[in-house]
């Protein structure tokens, strides 16, 4: 009984946690325009405040990964929601000066470095393995809610009291929500005997391809999130002649979608036990609407394709983060999944400041959107790639298990 609470009690922190760190972080994007005309900021130098956060963030993914597998996830995930929520409210008391803000911003990165992996470890290890997809997806759960909250309610916030005294008020809630993980989380007990992961472990990773396939599309996967969670704001604004208000909407819209196809499509992964298809599936419906955003001018068709968009925009996450963990194993998941995160974000940064030179250059995000689509057919054809390097790797694996049992081995899960 106590440990069934345990468990309620951790994945109901992490996703509470992630829904107020989403506050500060989509708030970002949302409040973009305002900090823009009030730092007299382009729309270059704007991607460069993406920028600062997204690279700091991706060079500690692989040392967070390190750190969760060898000393837990629990104090990682307290001290990277409680630096950065302590940050980001420093950044809305920063006057005039982009370069502070870019300087903060890059602290700030870092410390929610130790968020991610750490929180998606915390919640797999409460759950099977045949239901670790699903449980992954759990983690966006809080993420999706706190993008709805911040859609609604940050415009009217901001319209009221500007959007400095809004993130002041956000970035509290988070480091209350910190405080509030670290005193009631428990993690879950590690299995009698598990060895520590060594750092030697971390090198040998590099050396299996399905690895570097699967972070290949994970540079894809966040190119489309970047593009669209950070800019889709401004291209409203700009290129549509809609208000903060209405831009707010959409995005409340967009992210009421975008909640329940993840944990759908962890689902949909568990239940046909072939990520790949998942993956290959969502990245071809996204090469078509991220086109689209480019393209259509009618307001009604616009908002079909951001919402079809955004079901499909995450429908992959957790299918993808699962298939290296299922094949290298557990123990080694947090640096697989800092891995993984890593190219992710790098794919992030490339479009949350390529985008920015796009509209500078060109006037319009369109060309940039056309470039996303492009990058999604590639990543249809890598998952064809990935799916036959898994269920190779799967079946050497239950023919070597099948071999030291003298069993007959069992047919592989389907690609």
């Amino acid at each position: 009984m106590s440990n069934n609470r345990d468990k309620v009690t951790a994945i109901g922190l992490v996703v509470t946690c992630q829904m107020f760190h989403t506050l500060t972080f989509a708030g970002v994007a949302l409040f973009l325009p305002l900090i823009r005309e009030d730092l007299q900021m382009s729309f270059t130098q704007a991607g460069m405040l993406a920028v600062a956060a997204t690279f700091s963030y991706a060079l500690g993914q692989i040392p967070a990964g390190y750190l969760s597998d060898r000393f837990g996830p629990k104090r990682l995930f307290f001290t990277g929601l409680l630096g950065w929520s302590t940050l980001t409210l420093s950044l809305a008391l920063i006057v005039n000066s982009l370069w502070a803000a870019v300087a903060n911003q890059l602290v700030a990165g870092a410390f929610r470095a130790l968020l991610f992996v750490p929180g998606m470890a915390i919640l797999s290890s409460w759950f099977p393995p045949e239901r670790r997809a699903t449980a992954m997806s759990l983690y966006t759960i809080g993420g999706f809610a706190g993008n709805i909250v911040l859609s609604l309610t940050g415009p009217v916030l901001a319209g009221r009291m500007g959007w400095r005294s809004t993130f002041i008020c956000f970035s509290i809630l988070g480091i209350v929500s910190a405080l509030a993980y670290g005193a009631l989380a428990r993690e879950r007990p590690r299995q009698p005997g598990a060895q520590r992961v060594r750092l030697l472990d971390a090198l040998h990773l590099f050396r299996h391809r399905i690895l570097w396939v699967c972070s290949a599309i994970q540079f894809i996967r966040l190119n489309v999130v970047a593009a669209f969670n950070f800019w889709l704001p401004s291209l409203l604004l700009a290129d549509r002649g809609l208000t903060l208000q209405m831009a707010g909407l959409v995005t409340a819209m967009s992210a009421a979608c975008v909640a329940p196809s993840n944990a759908l499509g962890g689902y949909v992964a568990d239940r046909l036990k072939n990520p790949p298809l998942v993956i290959g599936a969502s990245l071809a419906i996204l090469a078509c609407t991220s086109v689209m955003l480019a393209l259509v001018e009618s307001i009604p068709v616009l908002l079909l394709v951001i919402a079809l968009n955004a079901v499909f925009m995450q429908f992959y996450f957790s299918p993808l983060f699962l298939v290296p963990v299922e094949v290298l194993g557990q123990r080694t998941a947090g640096m697989t999944t800092g891995f993984s995160n890593l190219f992710a974000n790098i794919g992030g940064l490339s479009s949350a400041y390529g985008l920015g030179v796009v509209k500078d250059k060109a006037g319009s995000f369109s060309w940039g959107f056309v470039g996303i689509g492009v990058l999604c057919l590639i990543g249809v054809a890598l998952s064809i790639v990935l799916a036959r390097m898994r269920t190779a790797a799967l079946e050497a694996r239950q023919m070597e298990h099948a071999s030291v049992l003298g069993e007959t081995p069992a047919p592989p899960p389907r690609s």
